[in-house]
């Protein structure tokens, strides 16, 4: 699947969150204004988050109030809910692309 350069550019940076610490899971955001967010999978005892949560979150706590694209690079090709309503809460129609860790997107999920 080809990615337009605004989404290929979240590709690298959620490839680039996961890596800098080596987490299961990379994500990256852009918001309706074109500010981009990113984020790695947390797990702690006393709070989980997936990396779509984070970057969802730090968006959200930087007042962007719509989003215009996700990817999430992970081993895994399907999307867990919380992630996908995590969008959802700031945007019904934002493409979500999974990517595996090479970069390479295996799916886009669109509501």
């Amino acid at each position: 699947m080809e990615l337009d350069a605004e989404d290929a550019k979240l590709v690298t940076l959620a490839r680039a969150a996961r890596a800098r610490v080596g987490a299961t899971e990379g994500a990256a955001v852009r918001d309706a204004d074109g500010r981009t967010y990113t984020g790695a999978s947390v797990s702690l005892p006393s709070l989980s988050l997936s990396a779509l949560q984070l970057s969802v979150a730090s968006a959200a706590a930087a007042g962007a109030t719509g989003l215009e694209a996700a990817v999430v690079v992970s081993d895994s090709s399907t999307l867990d809910p919380t992630s996908r309503a995590a969008v959802q809460n700031l945007s019904e129609d934002a493409p979500i692309h999974i990517a595996a860790s090479d970069g390479t997107v295996l799916t886009t999920v669109r509501d």
